[in-house]
């Protein structure tokens, strides 16, 4: 049984590591000044954000059009593929998800899965790589799945962001307590519902500084009573330099921790603005089988 492995841009996976697993990346359409960007492909991440504090409009985000979607199943298929597992953002952020399900009866030639993965960024690509790991290990799709979703019940991250215009008018933002934590000016400190996979405001803290000690306090929670490596995910909007000082600040508490930087690309940038931060982690997938 031949497997491939599907995802999108939002992923930030990098060519080396789509390459190494054989991974295909969808592009998902990021829409600024009325015209159409394909994320990651003739609009970078660094071009967004220099854009972004110019543009008269916030830009705003889209799904792949379903007939490219459709055709890369097809051309899977004819490449010898029997299923293609599709993973993709939360549905809660984007309809993408939804749309899969309902039009991949349409392929004839290979059975197409959408999964939820109901997270996004780096995290998101780990399930990928995991999945991707799996299948080059032989395992069957019905036990790929299934671990997939155990994998998902140990992610944890904690965003903070400087401004919650962004998902508030997008929608992205399911409690509307987060109207008030911007008018006060503190760092809202939010998270995916492990329940409902919506983003939510679950703690307002009045400086940067306690912030990030705040994540940290949530990280180590859940480092201290791991049964498995860590990996742990340091996300930036275009503030590289703050996400490295973190990273060190991290690994002098934690010098054999696994850590690396990523970042909001412009889909995920469109929500949540310049200089949001992260702290992401999950098991380690290259430390677990």
């Amino acid at each position: 049984m031949k497997i491939a492995i599907v995802t999108d841009s939002t992923a930030y996976l990098t060519p080396a590591e789509a390459k190494q697993n054989q991974i295909t990346i969808v592009p998902m359409p990021v829409i600024m000044a009325d015209q159409v960007y394909q994320e990651g492909v003739n609009l970078s991440t660094t071009e967004f954000y220099q854009r972004l504090r110019t543009e008269p409009s916030l830009p705003s985000t889209s799904q792949p059009p379903i007939g490219e979607l459709l055709r890369l199943y097809e051309n899977l298929g004819n490449d010898g593929y029997d299923i293609v597992l599709s993973i993709h953002l939360a549905s809660t952020l984007s309809g993408l998800y939804g749309t899969l399900k309902s039009a991949a009866s349409q392929i004839k030639n290979t059975k197409v899965i959408p999964y939820d993965s109901g997270i996004t960024v780096k995290l998101m690509g780990y399930l990928a790589i995991y999945a991707a790991r799996l299948v080059s290990a032989g395992v069957d799709i019905d036990e790929v799945l299934s671990r997939l979703d155990q994998l998902k019940q140990q992610i944890n991250e904690v965003f903070i962001v400087n401004d919650l215009k962004n998902l508030v008018r997008g929608g992205r933002l399911s409690n509307t307590s987060a109207v008030i934590g911007s008018m006060l000016k503190v760092k809202p400190l939010l998270t995916f519902d492990e329940h409902t996979n919506q983003i939510i405001l679950f703690e307002k803290i009045r400086s940067l500084k306690r912030a990030y000690h705040r994540a940290e306090e949530i990280f180590e929670a859940d480092l201290d009573k791991s049964t498995q490596p860590l990996r742990l995910i340091i996300i930036h909007a275009n503030d590289e330099a703050a996400a490295l000082a973190w990273q060190q600040t991290i690994l002098a508490k934690h010098p054999d921790l696994t850590t690396e930087i990523s970042y909001f690309g412009p889909v995920i940038g469109t929500h949540l603005g310049e200089r949001a931060i992260a702290l992401a982690w999950l098991p380690d997938v290259y430390q677990i089988s």
